[in-house]
């Protein structure tokens, strides 16, 4: 037997232990099977949603299934172990057959489609793809995609994160087939960058150990390189007898700089005087502004006070007259009062 026919086989024994397993144990929600092969035997891991079916009472139901692996597939000595679902929406298998269920019981293929697709999102994966192919609304097959998120389909990635699943539902027009693929939360791309923020302590201790590193350069630069005695007598002796000359050097500078440095003074005088005399115009200033506006204020309380002074006569008159009308008027009624008397007693004689 070639290589290729070799593994050609072992992946139809795969495809059709799975098949089987998914017919056997579809009210546990079966979510799929890991078959590894080992010294000791194959070793099996169902996932399921409900591990209690799978189990039996006491182990039954695995021990049957065991020796039905043995006899049907030929598998030698399996090992069964059950496994439960965590998070059923970010498993291809379950939500596959939960289309499958809803296509079977008259659910709108786009309604079922979408259904699922909302909750494999929902549950956090990064992305997810819907195929549901057939005789959706004609005779003609056709296939309808609904997909979301970020869903990559080659290089090193899918092939490692993606989980598939495929199932077919036989209704009356044909048979539909359902194509699930998705991509969990925790899957790692190589084009995704991560910022990582340090903590303070961390910056604390990076920064002491590059002062550390700075010292210890510094140090290092600082120290001689290594002269042997005999070189050290000689040098010391010539550094004796250049030390006299930059003595003297050294006075010749100092006085050079006492007389730089005492014009700096007179300076420093000059620029004082100069301060003193501009802040003296500007204290003049202040002044004369403040006695412009004493008068201003004086000026206004005179002018309100003569307004008040003329106000008074012009009351006074207007009172007066009010007065004298209202006497010429009291006068005019008595008056009338006397001839309308008079009138009454020459009508009655």
């Amino acid at each position: 037997m070639s290589v290729v026919k070799h593994f050609i086989e072992d992946s139809i024994k795969k495809t059709e232990i799975d098949e089987f397993l998914r017919n056997e144990f579809e009210r546990a929600g079966y979510g799929g099977v890991s078959i590894t092969k080992t010294p000791l035997g194959t070793h099996l891991v169902i996932y399921t949603m409900r591990p209690g079916i799978v189990i039996g009472r006491g182990g039954e139901t695995i021990r049957t299934l065991a020796t039905v692996l043995e006899e049907k597939f030929q598998l030698p000595s399996p090992q069964i172990s059950v496994a439960e679902i965590e998070i059923p929406e970010l498993n291809a298998h379950v939500v596959a057959s939960r289309i499958a269920s809803a296509l079977k019981r008259g659910v709108h293929y786009r309604r079922a489609g979408f259904w699922g697709l909302n909750q494999i999102m929902d549950a956090g994966a990064q992305g997810a793809e819907v195929i549901i192919s057939g005789k959706l609304r004609t005779d003609r097959a056709r296939y309808e995609k609904f997909r979301e998120g970020y869903l990559p389909k080659s290089g090193e990635p899918p092939r490692k994160y993606m989980r598939k699943a495929e199932l077919h539902v036989q209704l009356k027009p044909g048979i539909l087939g359902v194509k699930v693929r998705l991509i969990p939360p925790d899957a790692e791309f190589p084009d995704q960058v991560q910022i990582q923020i340090l903590d303070e302590e961390l910056e604390k201790e990076t920064e002491g150990e590059i002062l550390e590193e700075k010292a210890v350069t510094e140090e290092k630069a600082v120290e001689p390189a290594a002269v042997p005695t005999e070189e050290k007598a000689v040098a010391e002796e010539s550094a004796s007898e250049s030390a006299v000359p930059p003595a003297k050097e050294k006075t010749e500078s100092e006085e050079k700089a006492a007389e730089t440095k005492a014009p700096p003074v007179e300076d420093k005088k000059v620029t004082k005087k100069k301060a003193a005399k501009a802040k003296a115009p500007a204290t003049e200033q202040k002044a004369v502004t403040d006695e412009k506006a004493a008068k201003k204020k004086t000026s206004s309380a005179k002018k309100k006070l003569k307004d008040k002074k003329k106000a008074e006569p012009i009351v006074a008159k207007t009172t007066a007259s009010a007065k004298e009308k209202k006497k010429v008027s009291k006068k005019k009624v008595a008056k009338a009062k006397a001839s309308s008397a008079k009138e009454k007693k020459e009508a009655e004689e």
